[in-house]
């Protein structure tokens, strides 16, 4: 589904009608407030946004500020915020990014990295609400489950295994959206063979998930799949993924990396890590990744 609703706070008219201007032109509707004591209004009194591009240095309540208000309420703290700012400064990047920015854009905005921005950003928000709504709907069959084994080989087919398994986690949702990035990860650069600087050209142009299903259908990859074993301990649960690439070095993606916070892609692996599981654990060459969630602290 094209287009998404989106919260813009901007106080520079004429970066502002610029940036409004182009995310309309793909469907978006957005709703513009000019500082953020507007936007914490419309928030706080129930208006819902699938994504809020946020400019940093507003006057009076600065972006920083109603990005930490945005991130202490339950009901808002999911919503994606994309920093806009002035700054590259890393300090800056790391502070924002540890209070819980989606992404940061750096100005002048390009149009192609805008959009690409914004669209993972309303995809993951559609993805955690589509998430949430099998959870309410699960059928628990799988409580009875000590052991098992998944393989699949496309991107539908990893959001299915993983939306199945992770109802088996503690917190199911942050669960789902780590086991999520980590299976995608294992179909698209593991079985597909994408590299880094070859997804964010996809992703800009947004052939994606396309170049991704071409890829898997050639020959020399037709018969690569993805294996997921599920296990199930006292007290933990433990997933491990392993697809059929040659590895990667995943050292550098296990954390977050300012430099590359500006592109459309990259924080999975780091978000999953950080925020899904109790641990995580690449073996090897990076083709097997093995995570772990309490079920009670040992």
């Amino acid at each position: 589904m094209a287009g998404g609703s989106i919260l813009f706070v901007e106080d520079d008219e004429i970066l502002g009608n610029f940036v409004e201007a182009t995310l309309a032109s793909q469907g978006y509707e957005v709703t513009r407030a000019w500082d953020a004591e507007t936007a914490w209004t419309l928030l706080d009194e129930g208006a819902r946004f699938q994504t809020i591009l946020l400019d940093r240095g507003l006057p009076r309540m600065d972006g920083m500020t109603l990005l930490r208000k945005i991130k202490a309420v339950p009901a808002l703290c999911r919503i994606p915020v994309v920093l806009e700012t002035g700054s590259d400064d890393p300090a800056h990047v790391r502070e924002g990014i540890a209070a819980g920015a989606y992404y940061y854009l750096v100005k002048p905005v390009f149009p192609d990295l805008l959009i690409a921005i914004v669209r993972a950003a309303v995809g993951q928000f559609r993805d955690l609400e589509g998430l949430e709504q099998a959870l309410s709907q699960a059928d628990r069959s799988l409580a009875f489950l000590d052991e098992g084994l998944f393989r699949f080989r496309t991107i539908d087919e990893a959001s299915l295994v993983a939306r199945t398994v992770g109802r088996e986690f503690p917190d199911p949702g942050r669960a789902m959206l780590g086991l999520q990035e980590l299976m995608i990860n294992a179909v698209e650069h593991g079985n597909a063979g994408i590299s880094y600087a070859d997804k964010t050209e996809l992703v800009l142009a947004g052939r994606w998930h396309e170049e991704v299903e071409r890829l898997l259908a050639l020959p020399v990859n037709s018969g690569k799949s993805v294996e997921v074993r599920f296990l199930r301990e006292p007290g933990a649960v433990i997933v491990t993924i392993r697809d059929e690439g040659p590895g990667f070095d995943f050292r550098k993606y296990l954390d977050f990396d300012p430099e590359r916070l500006f592109d459309p892609h990259g924080r999975g692996i780091a978000m999953a890590r950080s925020e899904s599981f109790d641990s995580l654990e690449f073996e090897g060459t990076g083709s097997t990744v093995r995570v772990r969630a309490w079920l009670s602290r040992p």
